[in-house]
């Protein structure tokens, strides 16, 4: 098996988790959504996770899955299917940027279409944690290989969000996962405008096709839209129709997108497609940023 990026401490006792194993289960999560309060230390290359204190420096996160986890489902089904999921790896980790500028607003990007693994949804810059890497700086090195921004030291300031399971597939229903990560979110903002970030913006054509800036009033209503629940949350009344994105053409030049406010505000279906939306883990980040941005 690689290296331990996800380490567990249960009780005390230390354990890295089995990429068929739940990690919100085994922190003790019960069966609601969540988030669940977690006990985090943020290591060189490193996640460690407690249900309890942990000594020395920590910081608690909120830690969340989608409702519909292929991870939870197949614990539900008592291991029927979850016999055919690996059983020599773990459970990888992985940093996103929430990139807030001056003027509030952060970036998100979309997916190129060619990618194996969730094509076309918009996310924040991010990606694998390279081992011994601190794990701000592997956030500030996706966000520079995806967007080509690089934040001058002293001009911006960051803090640890939340902490996300992630499954690839992400439903049971497209088939047995063949990824799973936890994903933590890190709020960097910085000190220069929307204008002047997006002036520096040299997007990476093969991972990123568009990208755009949402407010806190769009964003809002993209998190409001959570995937898996029964009834949906209050959305605005005065939604634009659209946002202004911008999507890269084929000869590496730029023309400006009006992005339908519905494709923004689509859920996760239950059958395998690769329609444009925001991805669950994104609209749980944007939820932690608008509470950030509240207090």
């Amino acid at each position: 098996m690689a290296a331990t990026r996800v380490l567990l401490l249960l009780s005390g006792r230390a354990e890295s988790p089995g990429f068929a194993h739940s990690v919100c289960r085994l922190l003790g999560a019960g069966p609601g959504l969540g988030p669940w309060s977690t006990h985090c230390g943020l290591k060189r290359g490193r996640l460690v996770l407690s249900d309890g204190p942990l000594p020395g420096a920590s910081t608690r996160l909120p830690l969340q899955r989608s409702p519909f986890c292929p991870f939870a489902a197949l614990e539900q089904q008592f291991g029927a299917r979850a016999a055919e999921l690996p059983t020599n790896r773990g459970v990888d980790l992985g940093v996103a940027v929430i990139l807030q500028s001056s003027d509030q607003t952060v970036l998100l990007t979309r997916r190129t279409s060619t990618l194996s693994v969730s094509p076309n949804l918009w996310v924040p810059p991010g990606g694998h944690v390279e081992l011994d890497e601190e794990l701000l700086d592997g956030g500030l090195r996706e966000l520079w290989e995806e967007s080509g921004l690089q934040l001058p030291q002293g001009q911006f300031s960051w803090v640890p969000l939340g902490l996300w399971e992630s499954a690839y597939p992400p439903r049971l229903s497209w088939g047995l996962p063949k990824y799973h990560h936890i994903i933590l979110y890190l709020l960097v903002v910085s000190q220069e405008s929307q204008q002047q970030l997006q002036a520096r913006i040299q997007p990476n054509p093969s991972e990123v096709s568009a990208f755009m800036w949402l407010g806190p009033d769009v964003a809002a209503a993209v998190a409001a839209t959570e995937d898996g629940t029964e009834t949906p949350r209050h959305l605005p009344q005065e939604l634009p129709p659209s946002v202004l994105a911008v999507e890269l053409e084929e000869d590496g030049g730029t023309r400006p997108l009006a992005l339908p406010m519905s494709t923004l505000l689509r859920t996760t279906p239950t059958t395998a497609e690769g329609k444009e939306r925001v991805s669950t883990g994104t609209k749980f980040a944007l939820r932690l940023w608008l509470q950030h941005l509240g207090r």
